[in-house]
């Protein structure tokens, strides 16, 4: 039997469906599928800090394509719509030009903070998203991808209603936020470990509105991923002034236990000269954020030897202590090993311990794959795992 179809009220979708579901309708495009005024816009709902605007920015630089990104409330109607100047006997109509040209460009066009507009500017905007056109003045080219995101009423953020005509030309999605999905993109780019292994130890907290104060800092990938960037500056040798900056990230409740579990787990080189040397005594914490920090720590410098003999030693490191994990820690770490990168599960795969490793954590890693909802091809991966072990 196929898959069961999973409705909720708000079409909520993690952030990677919406990065697979947005894929999809640029490929649609730009392969000649489907033209233009055929493809519903996307308009990501969501609370502030999940990533919804970052996504769309970061397709458009993978892409190589052009990325404008209108900020409506930041704008006046004329912005939009044109300035009319007096010509002769008549007015002639200015448009921006900052809006593309180019017939045989593409890109995409992002209007960002769309529920945080008055209802002039989104009347203004009305045309040029829901025709492509602003009268007979300017027309979208064909190869540009028109998008919106903007915040829920319910987050306490700057938010208005959607007119019902603008809602009801959008696809709309609601972004919740998602353990698993977060953890692959931070691990891919470069989040410090000791976010990682806090979040996957206290994963309630990645997204955490409720009990904040949000006119401060609270909660939110957007807000971790800048108490990575401050961890990276500061380091923990000055745990005050990394204190002063992480309260003011996350707030004071969430970043008093952060702080803890920093001060406890801050084993980024011991774990490194476990993993360089293969006498070392591969000792493996009982406490689960101890765990946690560990398993960070290894995923986070496997892939960073400075030559060839080095990377050999710590993937070699990587087996020695993953082989002694409990399966579930020994999973997770695998599938973070792995990320996205086929080169990289390829020499996973290819490592003299890992049918040793398949067979000791091959069911819990075919399960892990087997929940997680940020990868569609997590099943057929996980048979292929799974079946290495037999």
């Amino acid at each position: 039997m196929g898959k069961s179809i999973q409705i909720n009220n708000h079409n909520a979708i993690t952030a990677r469906d919406f990065e697979s579901m947005l894929r999809l309708q640029l490929n649609a495009l730009w392969e000649g599928k489907c033209p233009a005024d055929k493809l519903p816009p996307l308009m990501a709902w969501g609370a502030p800090g999940l990533g919804k605007s970052s996504i769309i920015r970061e397709l458009a630089r993978e892409y190589g394509v052009g990325f404008l990104d209108i900020r409506l409330a930041q704008r006046e109607p004329v912005d939009i719509r044109g300035l009319p100047v007096p010509d002769k006997d008549g007015v002639k109509w200015l448009v921006s030009a900052e809006w593309p040209r180019d017939p045989k460009s593409r890109g995409i066009i992002l209007f960002d903070e769309l529920t945080a507009a008055d209802r002039s500017l989104q009347v203004a905007a009305y045309e040029l998203i829901l025709d492509r056109r602003l009268g007979d003045l300017y027309s979208v080219p064909d190869g540009w991808y028109i998008c919106a995101a903007g915040n829920r009423v319910e987050d306490r953020a700057v938010s208005t209603t959607m007119s019902s005509a603008l809602a009801n030309r959008f696809l709309h999605v609601e972004l919740q936020s998602d353990m698993e999905c977060w953890a692959k993109w931070a691990i891919a780019h470069d989040v410090h470990p000791a976010v990682i292994g806090f979040l996957r130890y206290r994963p309630e907290l990645l997204f955490a509105q409720k009990d904040e104060n949000l006119e401060r800092g609270w909660p939110s990938p957007r807000s971790w991923e800048r108490v990575s960037s401050m961890l990276s500056i500061i380091g923990t040798g000055n745990l005050r002034q990394l204190g002063s900056a992480v309260f003011g990230l996350v707030g004071n409740r969430v970043g008093v236990e952060f702080l803890a579990f920093v001060e406890v787990n801050d084993s980024m080189e011991d774990t490194l000269a476990m993993m360089l040397n293969p006498k070392a005594k591969v000792q493996i914490p009982v406490k689960a954020d101890r765990i946690y920090a560990l398993c960070s720590a290894m995923v986070y410098h496997l892939w960073r030897g400075k030559d060839e003999k080095e990377r050999a030693a710590l993937l070699d490191g990587f087996y020695r202590i993953a082989l002694a994990l409990p399966s579930s820690y020994a999973a997770m770490s695998m599938i973070d090993a792995m990320g996205d990168d086929e080169q990289r599960a390829g020499k996973l795969y290819m490592h003299p311990q890992y049918k040793a490793w398949a067979e000791r954590h091959g069911t819990a890693l075919k399960k892990r794959m087997r929940n997680e909802r940020c990868d569609d091809d997590s099943a057929a991966d996980a048979d292929a795992v799974a079946s290495v072990a037999q």
